[in-house]
């Protein structure tokens, strides 16, 4: 459901969302169950926010006779996750999508200055015509979620959203701020970030929890 304090946001608080959630933020969870349940929940998301693909009719020969039918219009969507953490989102998506094309974002924040450090950006080519969904599990300060969207602008992409399991208010606003066009998707909007930019409550570090890294 949309936020009324944030209009770009909708939180997709689907009970069995709400659910997985829950164990992911369990400090106790394993990294293999923790990344089992990130595809999951990414798959449960991608149902909501792909609800306004455009279609087109098809003639479908059943086993019993020939239907008008829909597929998805226009050229492949493309997933974009944020290099490391928007990778563990990925593959639950192509299992809905699984036509998608997967392009990659790499920016690591300073953890001196906040900011987000750009180091690898590869999208597919005709970027006018797809919807790009941008894919990272935290949304933390949003200076990764900016520069994300700045770099697929910058390329020509105009049909922007933004995915993630966790969002904190600042970042919701900072990305708000920047790119107003640009639609949130959260499972869940948190309380604040603490004097390091970590999400509180949240669930930690999704990267390190993803990959078994410290």
């Amino acid at each position: 459901m949309a936020h009324l304090g944030f209009p770009t946001l909708t939180v997709l608080d689907h009970p069995l969302i709400r659910h997985k959630l829950a164990i992911m933020r369990d400090q106790s969870t394993a990294t293999k169950n923790f990344r089992q349940l990130l595809g999951e929940i990414a798959m449960l998301m991608t149902y909501e926010v792909t609800r306004d693909l455009p279609t087109e009719p098809v003639e479908v020969a059943t086993p019993l006779e020939t239907v008008q039918s829909e597929r998805v219009a226009g050229k492949k969507l493309v997933l974009v996750p944020i290099l490391r953490a928007g990778l563990g989102m990925v593959d639950g998506i192509l299992q809905l999508v699984p036509s998608a094309r997967v392009g990659h974002i790499g920016l690591f924040r300073d953890h001196d200055t906040l900011k987000p450090v750009s180091y690898y950006f590869k999208v597919p080519q005709g970027e006018a015509g797809r919807e790009f969904l941008i894919l990272d599990p935290m949304l933390a300060t949003g200076g990764s979620a900016v520069a994300a969207v700045d770099k697929l602008k910058a390329v020509g992409a105009s049909r922007i959203k933004f995915l993630c399991l966790v969002a904190a208010p600042e970042g919701v606003a900072a990305l708000a701020q920047a790119h107003p066009e640009v639609p949130i998707f959260a499972a869940a909007l948190d309380r604040e970030l603490n004097d390091v930019g970590y999400i509180l409550p949240g669930l930690g570090d999704a990267g390190d929890r993803l990959f078994g890294t410290r």
